[in-house]
């Protein structure tokens, strides 16, 4: 808050909008209040799996895998860490409940919503168990409704729109737009980034790689601002590197951005998992690559400053779900069915076969063993937790914009 006051005087501002984006704001509080209460649906297996640690209703969009394939996913892994299975389960439901609430639905319509979810995400667990393909996705054969429509708006995108937004053409060559949420670096801080950035290609796996030598040329990079709830006041970076060929539309954006610390570590005993990590964006990546199956190939993380950042595309074939024209509840229960698979994906896909070992046994089998004969039980704690907390957040949140229309958090409100 000290160095850079306006970015979270803007993220306090985007908070109090409503009581689902100061959800959004503060897992923090959301890790405060459910380590401290009694979680009687884990074990020592089930409580300490890859976890997404952000999971709410705006957290899931498309992407274009590793293997060329538009998919519906989970997105945006910066407070993965390692916990309960039950967590990513209650802040997804409370998100869940306060959006119903916010478009008036009944709670009876919120419950059968939340149970639904569960039962999709125990449906999609229990397929892990019984297969021996563990690559389930959401594309664009096996979905409908607004979750397909975000894919087929996703396949319409072209790098070339992406590019013409982010660049200008300089002659023969493209260099970064500048606005108001860009800078031109220093010629120090330009070769401290430059350095940076020939660390993070080597944290690319080689399978990834491109043999190429023209492939990641550095042309231009400029400092960025401006990005997201979580993302407010952290340093980054875009950089515009050369694609596989010399053809100005297949230059290539990256973001470089400084990792931040999760909320759950703030929580829990971390020790034996920071040490297999060099910094917050080596956790980051390890994180993402742990609960994708396909990640980003352009995925790596670097330190600058003493400080770890991921590095990652810019992608123009990324649609986020458009929950704002969503308001019946056979509509919204159509969707949740699908973002229930889409957590017990990424779930299940963080085990022992995936290539990172902090987990080491079969998540789906973890599962089912905590959840053995006691699901109609768990979905209903579930769904008295997201009613319960939901109600909790709407009071916080009134208390927050108190807080902050009167100065007592730490940052002017003018």
């Amino acid at each position: 808050m000290a160095a850079d006051p306006v970015a979270f005087r803007g993220k306090f501002r985007t908070m109090s909008a409503d009581p689902h984006a100061f959800y959004r704001g503060t897992a923090c509080l959301f890790y405060a209040d459910v380590t401290a209460a009694e979680d009687p649906y884990v074990d020592e297996r089930s409580g300490r799996i890859w976890v997404h640690g952000d999971l709410h209703v705006e957290n899931f969009g498309t992407y274009l895998n590793s293997d060329g394939l538009l998919v519906f996913d989970v997105n945006d892994f910066d407070e993965a860490y390692l916990g309960h299975f039950t967590w990513d389960l209650q802040r997804f439901a409370a998100s869940l409940a306060l959006v119903g609430w916010q478009k008036a639905l009944p709670e009876d319509d919120v419950r059968r919503l939340v149970a639904r979810f569960l039962r999709a995400y125990l449906s999609q667990v229990d397929e892990y168990e019984g297969s021996a393909d563990d690559d389930f996705a959401l594309h664009l054969d096996n979905t409908d409704g607004p979750v397909h429509e975000a894919l087929v708006v996703a396949r319409t995108m072209r790098r070339s729109d992406l590019l013409e937004e982010a660049t200008v053409r300089d002659g023969g060559e493209r260099r970064l737009v500048e606005d108001a949420t860009t800078r031109r670096l220093g010629k120090q801080e330009r070769r401290r980034v430059e350095a940076a950035y020939a660390s993070y290609l080597e944290t690319i796996p080689a399978h990834k790689r491109w043999s190429r030598s023209l492939f990641y040329e550095l042309l231009d990079v400029c400092g960025k601002s401006g990005f997201g709830i979580g993302s407010a006041g952290l340093p980054a970076y875009n950089l515009l590197i050369e694609g596989n060929s010399q053809a100005l539309d297949n230059d290539v954006l990256l973001s470089m951005k400084q990792a931040n610390v999760p909320a759950i570590s703030r929580f829990v005993d971390s020790e034996a998992v920071e040490s297999y990590f060099d910094h917050e964006g080596h956790r980051t990546v390890v994180s993402q690559r742990a609960l994708q199956k396909h990640t980003d190939p352009l995925l790596g993380h670097t330190e600058l400053d003493g400080v770890g950042y991921v590095v990652a595309e810019v992608s123009p074939y990324e649609v986020d779900l458009d929950w704002s024209n969503l308001t019946e509840p056979d509509e919204i229960a159509a969707v949740v069915d699908l973002l229930g698979r889409a957590t017990a994906k990424i779930h299940c896909a963080s085990d022992e076969d995936s290539d990172e070992d902090l987990v080491d046994f079969q998540v789906e089998s973890a599962i089912r063993e905590s959840l053995h004969r006691r699901r109609k039980e768990f979905t209903g704690w579930v769904t008295d937790f997201a009613l319960e907390y939901a109600g909790r957040v709407r009071a916080d949140h009134a208390l927050f914009v108190d807080a902050f229309r009167a100065g007592r958090i730490g940052v002017s409100a003018t």
